[in-house]
This record gives structure tokens, sequence and C-alpha cells, in this order.
């Protein structure tokens, strides 16, 4: 693993710091096989940072599907195969249900607040009025299938004034995805010039990256080092800092003007709890608890399915008869004089084998998000303690051979039968699974949807480099897999 310019001298600081937890990271009881750790350092030097999953895969051949791993001096099991990960996540999902230990996030949510990051009670309170919330402001109905086509043709109109040249289409999907989730957390939807707007997703972004750069796996590992010296992991956090206070000034702004008897989003009705708890000591409705989950709404709902657009399209630009193919059957189910809708999914298998494909095949989130287990507990013969952090690799699930048969190429095949029909997949485990399954799924299915269809509907696309020139693999792999930067014009049909 690159240790980027770690010196002596730092090593010594990670003796110093260290060592009083030796003896709390040697495992008890009869945990699944592993390599052996080194002192402090665990398997760091085992695992590439810019492709750890080639490095989990390469250790799962070895010890198997379920092994353990030290990350620095803390045991982690490691769930390397869809079965395994399906047996513990969806089978065991009581046990294996709670979310594990990852500095970065308990850094962002304030110590695990919000709903990504908690546990026991306040994860079940804040999920739950969450999910009830979102559903009363349209997720899963018609209603929110309209903002999405309407913020579709303000994307469309952003195209259009292209005039057919290439561009960065990073920050367009940003933008659209992100005024979806923004109309029902905040209320209303920006402009696309809007520089607060635009700051703001800019802050998003450097997130997201942070959390898979070198320096912020690092401070997964030793935060209690990593948080102490300089490095760009600290702009991450001045990110974080920057949504934060975002959302804050605009508690702040509804707390002025809203009315509890009619709440107008997200942010309203949790005032609402807020008002009517402001009584109990042990609430989960106070300012940390809106802010946090606020931020896990609107991040989630911004930067995952911006991405996955802009990797889709990268992906089609590699692969023309796909795209073709996609076209033929839009003009034959939706024709050219409305806009899509939903229910059109259900009559277009080819389009939704190919979204599903581009879901698996980029393989968003690579690692999942850390899990732990609830109680001490026997799994395939082997102990495991309560506490103990659990990776459910999703990498290892969308691309095992046993459900797809050509895991590591892009085949929308993989999702057809041999009538061209559309198939589920066990294997298909982008959200995660189990308890902890993204909340927003449903929306981000929604959303993939329409803005793939209405931009394939309005434009063909074109790269102003060779096809051969296009590279897939991602720029950078971590915590999250990203495209590489790329232009592609929007050819009027």
């Amino acid at each position: 693993m690159d240790f980027f310019g770690v010196t002596a001298f730092l090593l010594i600081v990670f003796i110093i710091l260290s060592i009083t937890r030796a003896r709390r990271g040697k495992s008890k009881g009869n945990l699944p096989p592993g390599p052996t750790p080194l002192p402090i350092l665990g398997n760091i030097l085992q695992v590439n940072s810019k492709e750890v999953f080639k490095s989990l895969n390469q250790l799962s051949e070895k010890y198997g599907p379920v092994y353990t791993i030290h990350m620095g001096m803390d045991p982690a099991v490691v769930l390397c195969s869809c079965d395994a990960v399906k047996e513990a996540l969806i089978h065991n999902a009581e046990d294996f249900g709670a979310r594990g230990h990852m500095p970065l996030l308990d850094k962002i949510s304030s110590g695990g607040h919000g709903v990504v990051g908690s546990n026991g009670e306040r994860w079940k309170q804040l999920r739950r009025f969450s999910l009830m919330t979102l559903r009363n402001f349209g997720m899963g109905k018609r209603s929110i299938e309209q903002r999405i086509q309407e913020e579709a043709q303000f994307l469309m109109e952003e195209f259009q004034k292209t005039k057919a040249q290439p561009l960065d289409p990073t920050f367009y999907f940003a933008k659209a995805v992100s005024n979806v989730i923004c109309s029902v957390v905040f209320g209303s939807r920006f402009e696309y010039e809007d520089k607060e707007f635009l700051k703001l997703l800019g802050f998003l972004n450097e997130v997201f990256k942070g959390f898979s750069s070198v320096w912020g796996q690092m401070y997964n590992v030793y935060p209690a080092v990593f948080g102490k010296i300089p490095g760009p992991h600290h702009k991450m956090f001045n990110a974080v800092d920057g949504i934060q206070e975002f959302i804050k000034n605009r508690v702040k702004m509804h707390k002025e003007s809203f009315d509890p008897s009619d709440p107008r989003d997200f942010i309203d009705c949790f005032l609402v709890r807020m008002e009517q708890e402001k009584n109990m000591p042990e609430t989960e409705f106070h300012m940390e608890a809106i802010v946090n989950t606020t931020f896990d709404l609107f991040g989630a709902g911004t930067e995952t399915v911006s991405t996955t657009l802009r990797y889709g399209l990268m992906i089609l630009l590699k692969h023309p008869d796909v795209e073709e193919r996609i076209h033929q059957e839009i003009d034959t189910v939706i024709g050219r004089n409305r806009a899509p809708c939903i229910e059109d999914r259900s009559r277009m298998p080819y389009m939704d084998a190919v979204i599903h494909e581009i879901q698996r095949f980029i393989d968003l989130i690579p690692l999942g998000i850390p899990h732990k287990v609830t109680r001490d507990l026997t799994f395939r013969d082997y102990f495991i303690p309560k506490g103990t952090t659990i990776f459910p690799v999703l990498s290892s699930v969308l691309r095992d051979p046993k459900q797809f048969k050509y895991p590591n190429q892009f085949n929308p095949g993989h999702f057809l039968d041999d009538n061209g029909k559309f198939i589920r997949k066990d294997g298909f485990m982008p959200f995660s699974s189990g308890k902890r399954i993204c909340l927003g799924e449903g929306l981000a299915r929604m959303e993939l949807f329409l803005f793939f269809t209405t931009i394939l509907q309005n434009f063909s696309l074109r790269s102003p480099v060779d096809v051969e020139e296009i590279d897939l693999t991602p720029l950078m792999s971590g915590f999250g897999n990203f495209p590489r930067h790329y232009q592609l014009a929007f050819i009027p049909r």
C-alpha cells in the first residue's frame, strides 16, 4: 500500500499514540482465519489503497469468503461473496444490522447522529421518521415523479444551450439530481447558476472524494493521529463544516417562517417533532439530529445518483451499440412527443437491464458501509464477539461469477432472459441489503430511469475522442468508485 510519504518519525508517533490500545486490538474467540497482522499496522500493507476491492478479493481467494483482517489494531470480519453477504445481512439481519466503526462517518455525523451513522433506538426513530416523511412528500408516488420529470426538462434545456459542444457533465448532473432531494428537504429547488448552490455541490463532491482518498482511508485506521497532522483530508473536513453551516442557516430560516399545522418540507416536519419532544430529556429530535439527518439525505440523494448518471453515459459512449438499441426501444415505446414516465419502465426491458448493469458494473460503493454484530454469535462455525466490525463487500456480490456470467464486463444481458425480458438477480445489491438498505432506494431507481430515458429520448451521445481511448476504470477506488473526467457532446435527435 502506498504510504504517501509517511516518515519514520510519523511511524514513531503511531507507536506512541497507539501503544496503550495495542492489547485491545487482539482478537478474542474463534474469529475467521486471515493474514497475520503486524504490530500497530495490522494488515494495511497488504491492502492497495487504489484498488481496495482487488486486495480484499485476493485475500478471500486464500482465506475463504469469510475472513478476518486488521485495519491497524482493530479486527474486522470481511464477507466476500454473494452467499456470505446474503446470509449475514438478510438471513441474520438482526444480528448484523448495526452500523460499524468508521471514524470518518463518526466525525461527519457528530459522533453518530443522523440516520446513516447512528445505532440502537436513535437509529430506529430517525430512520422511521425519515422514511415516513419522505413518503409523505411523495417518495414512490406520482408527485415525486412529476418533480423528477420537471427537473429532467430543466436539464434538457441546459444541454440544448450547449449547441452540441463537448462538455464535462459532472456538475450538470449534480445540479439536476440535487434539486430533486432539495425540493423535498429544503422545500425548493435552486437555479443552476446559484452561487451558493454551486458552492454547496462543490463541498459535497469534496467530501465523497475525500472518503475514497488515501488520506481518508488512513484517517479511518488512525483517527487520533491523522486528526492532528496536516494534510488534504482537512479540506474534506472543511467541506463538511461548510455543508453543515448551510443546513443550520436553512433550519434557522425555516424556524422564522414555518407553520406547525402546515409543514412544507422535511425540515419543517423535523421542527414540528422537535417542538413536540422539547421537554423530553432523552429525545432524539434536536439540533444535532436535524443537521446530520438532513446532511445524510442531501448527500446520499445527490452524489450517488449523479455519479451513476455520469459514469453511465461514459459507458454508453464506450458502447454505441447499446445506445442505439436504447434509442430504438424509446422510439417504439414512448416516441418523441411526450415525456417518459415511470410506467414506461415495465415496457422497456432493455433500458431497465442497461440501468441495472450500469449500477452493477460501476460498483459505486464497493466496500459498502461497515456493519457490526449486535451480540456474540456463531457464523459459519466461527465465533464473532459482539461489536466486531463487519465489512460486507458489495463488490464481491456485484461481481460474483455465480451470479453474473461475465462479472468484469459490461453486459446488459446479465439482466435479460432468452426472450429479452427483464430478470432480477440476487446479486444485484448496489443499495446494500437487510436492515441497513439505503432508505432512498426507491427514489434513486425512479431518478435513474427518468433521467437516463429523458436524455436518450432527446439526444445522441458523441465523444470528442476515439472510443478506444475511453477508459472505464475508476479514477479513484476506495470508499467509492469515481469515474475519470471526460467530455461528451449532446447531439439533438
